[in-house]
């Protein structure tokens, strides 16, 4: 029997599966942090740029102080940071402001990385990992796994073995952001990968989109997975990742040890539940299996936006028709992995095709892009057909002269001088009103309490209404009664009360 380490992806992953990344203020993670800390996690699966941008445009708050006073707050965790090859903005950014920003994320409290490329390029995937050891981090490999005539066994322990034999690489993980990865797959797989690994640990991330995870995850143990990543409470399941309590106890049924305090477990997911009825906010429920995800691979977020869209256009009847059309583009585009930024490329040529003129007439920059090679190379090869029609297009002649990214030494030269690395990063990467808003926000406040919240949100709503004569407040047997033709009453309402 296995001895089997989790990982919480709650406040990162499960935030932006299940609440579009916008939750989680400074305040909040504070306030549950040393309970974490206390629960026996292998490590917690903390920020990205994407949840440090958020911080400064939503809440107007120092992501990077959050960084520093969480890692304070439980430092016995690791905090992870998830990176590829940008930071806050889309645009590929130069090695040497990578290695700045690794530099400045280790040195305020991150100290796990999640590295992957979406295109799995090695050569870039194996520089960074380089970067990220220099400054100082752990480095946790992706293998992000997906469907394709391509992406078979061979592929994934082929790119293993790289990764094996890369000494800045540390540990894999096989990343499966949709969740398809089943019991039968993960009985091949995950052997071949151990075996190109040569001792490397390996570890699994995968998604209850389909409903698949929880019974691969009972499963991979036994095959010498080391380290599950889980969800808690109302931010497990749906399109994020398995509930951490049915997860263990599941193993420890199957014989296996998992180390963690179930107590404390429950003071988080009582804590997250908390915030989830606070402040209005779904949770993720078990999902059946969806024998077209298999085909099509657009994850929730994606297929809503793409109904919506349909709608608004006044074409929801061709919906069967786009998804289609999405299938047949991903093959011609060689069966790039549907992960941000690739869905959305995939989704917007689809429906370009099905209501323009004639296929690939109209293309994106992004599309343009990633048939140049700006992503890297496709697992397959593009068709010859689409690639030149794509090439074809006056843009993209404008696109293959667009100068490469900046140095940072370069970008400094913009700003004001004696700013901080952590302000030159953000002012690099963001709107400087958006920037100087945070920075004249001052700390973020370090106290949550979701029962208060019905409280404030009432009080907020009183600023904004003319003077009140008279206030009554009812629920769930309580009356509150304060006005200035009564004297202010409090007290229990109903059967029983005197």
């Amino acid at each position: 029997m296995a001895t089997i380490e989790l990982v919480d992806v709650s406040i990162r992953d499960g935030n932006q599966s299940l609440w579009g990344a916008t939750r989680f203020p400074t305040r909040q993670i504070l306030q549950i942090a040393p309970v974490l800390d206390r629960v026996g996690l292998r490590a917690v699966d903390f920020t990205s740029s994407t949840h440090m941008g958020i911080a400064v445009r939503n809440h107007r708050e120092n992501p990077w102080e959050r960084i520093r006073r969480t890692h304070a707050a439980m430092p016995h965790t690791p905090l992870q940071f998830i990176t590829g090859f940008r930071f806050i903005s889309w645009e590929l950014a130069h090695p040497d402001f990578m290695r700045l920003v690794y530099e400045r994320l280790v040195a305020n409290g991150i100290s796990r990385f999640a590295l992957l490329d979406p295109m799995h390029e090695m050569t870039n995937l194996l520089s960074s990992a380089k970067a990220i050891k220099e400054a100082g981090g752990e480095v946790v490999a992706a293998l992000i796994y997906t469907l394709s005539e391509v992406h078979d066994d061979a592929f994934y322990a082929g790119l293993a073995q790289q990764m094996a034999n890369c000494p800045s690489i540390d540990r894999v993980y096989i990343k499966d952001p949709s969740g398809l990865l089943t019991p039968e797959r993960a009985r091949t797989l995950v052997p071949a990968l151990l075996a190109a690994l040569d001792g490397k640990p390996l570890e699994l991330h995968s998604h209850t989109t389909v409903g698949l995870s929880p019974r691969t995850y009972v499963l991979v143990p036994d095959l010498g997975i080391e380290v599950l990543q889980t969800a808690c409470g109302p931010l497990s399941n749906g399109s994020s990742l398995p509930d951490v309590h049915r997860v263990v106890s599941n193993l420890r049924a199957m014989g296996h040890t998992v180390d963690v305090d179930d107590r404390l477990l429950g003071v988080v997911a009582e804590y997250f539940t908390g915030i989830a009825l606070a402040e209005r906010l779904p949770f993720g429920a078990p999902q059946e299996f969806d024998a077209a995800f298999l085909r099509h691979q657009l994850a929730g977020g994606t297929l809503t936006t793409t109904r919506r869209q349909l709608t608004e256009l006044g074409l929801d009847e061709r919906y069967d028709e786009l998804i289609d059309e999405v299938t047949r583009v991903r093959a011609e585009l060689g069966y790039p992995i549907m992960v941000t930024p690739f869905p959305q490329i995939v989704v917007q040529q689809a429906l370009s095709n099905i209501i323009g003129g004639e296929r690939y007439e109209t293309v994106s920059d992004q599309l343009i892009r990633y048939v140049l090679g700006s992503f890297g190379r496709p697992a397959s090869r593009i068709e010859p057909q689409v690639q030149d029609r794509i090439l074809a297009q006056r843009r993209a002649k404008e696109i293959e002269r667009e100068p490469g990214p900046v140095p940072p030494e370069e970008q400094r030269k913009a700003f004001r001088r004696g700013i901080s690395d952590e302000e030159f990063l953000l002012r690099a990467t963001m709107p400087e009103r958006q920037v100087d808003a945070m920075l004249a926000a001052g700390p973020a406040a370090d106290h949550y309490n979701p029962d208060l919240e019905p409280v404030k949100e009432l009080l907020r709503a009183l600023r904004t209404r003319p003077r009140l004569s008279r206030l009554v407040v009812e629920k769930d047997g309580f009356r509150l009664a304060v006005g200035e033709a009564c004297e202010p009453t409090i007290g229990a309402v109903g059967r029983g009360a005197g």
